[in-house]
């Protein structure tokens, strides 16, 4: 399969390309990638068979450069990572999460229907539905509540995208997941900030009490039920995909002081964010009933390990926190 991957130099984007150049070599990835602040090539150094590797630098916005490669390469498949991801940087700017996630999906959705593509895989997020009530979890028929300008942008593009499938009979799935970790994330989020500001001997900056709860997945569990929709998953349809790995903020700071005792790191609880929804929680049978799927990774082995990465490699996350400083 000839594959179209957006915003393959992130976080989840470079560990979906690694996975299919190890578990299918025999197709061809284009990484289409504009390179902001938290797109990296430094994520994709090292790649096994690079002949059916490359990279194009570019906008999913832009309709031309999208529409150059797609036909140039003969593409038959879009995985779409490309997206602004981080909800503090939606509170105080929504207009970039506007133009990647709702107009950057449009273009990608209107190229996929001209070159009549196989398959097209819009990756979202289970914050669309908004905070989970006790005592409940949202399956994939859960009506759309975003809290966040970031979540609401998520929420369009899913909506763009299934209208794709039922006005246009374009072969569409989303995915909705639950909150990932792992190697190459960007350290503004929760497990690279915490580690990093440790090894760093600042204090780990806690929103509100930390009673916030997410359910957290290993990010290659995440890429292999992706993979998994792309190759098999039902047109038109949506797929939560869950861990049912339950632990507050607070939890997950506790487990990354103690894995990092020696540094001696200090909780500093500050003032919470606006619309900081309480927790998430998504019912996943349906990709495990009809696709077969289920995480492989146990949570404790999973979160040592990716503590241990940014531990051992301060070259890839040192420079990236210098350069925050410097914008």
């Amino acid at each position: 399969m000839k594959i179209l991957v957006t915003g393959g130099a992130g976080f989840i984007g470079s560990n979906f390309i690694r996975l299919l150049l190890r578990a299918h070599p025999e197709d061809q990835i284009i990484n289409f990638d504009l390179l902001t602040y938290a797109g990296q090539l430094t994520n994709l150094t090292n790649l096994p068979n690079q002949a059916n590797y490359s990279f194009v630098k570019g906008d999913i916005a832009d309709s031309q450069a999208v529409g150059q490669v797609v036909k140039n390469n003969r593409i038959e498949a879009i995985v779409n990572f490309a997206a602004e991801s981080h909800v503090d940087r939606s509170i105080l700017n929504a207009a970039p999460f506007i133009h990647s996630n709702i107009d950057g999906v449009a273009t990608l959705l209107a190229i996929a229907k001209k070159y009549q593509l196989t398959k097209f895989v819009q990756v979202s997020t289970d914050e669309v539905y908004g905070s989970t009530p006790l005592h409940t979890k949202f399956d994939e028929q859960a009506p759309l509540s975003p809290s966040s300008p970031y979540a609401a942008s998520k929420a369009a593009a899913d909506l763009l995208t299934l209208s794709y499938f039922k006005t246009f009979g374009l072969k569409a799935c989303v995915t909705r997941s639950a909150n990932n970790y792992g190697p190459y994330q960007f350290p503004e989020k929760l497990v690279p900030l915490m580690v990093t500001a440790a090894l760093n001997g600042r204090k780990l900056p806690v929103y509100g009490t930390g009673k916030n709860s997410r359910d957290w997945l290993n990010v290659l569990d995440n890429c292999r039920a992706i993979d998994l929709v792309l190759r098999s998953g039902h047109p038109g349809q949506i797929y939560n995909i869950a861990a049912h790995n339950y632990r507050t903020n607070l939890q997950i700071v506790d487990r990354i002081k103690k894995q990092l005792e020696a540094a001696q790191p200090q909780i500093a609880f500050v003032k919470d964010r606006p619309g900081n929804d309480v927790r998430y929680v998504i019912d996943d049978s349906k990709i495990r009933h009809e696709l077969g799927w289920r995480p492989e990774f146990d949570f404790e082995t999973g979160m040592g390990d990716t503590i241990d990465w940014y531990v051992i490699h301060p070259e890839w996350w040192e420079p990236l926190l210098t350069a925050v400083k410097n914008r």
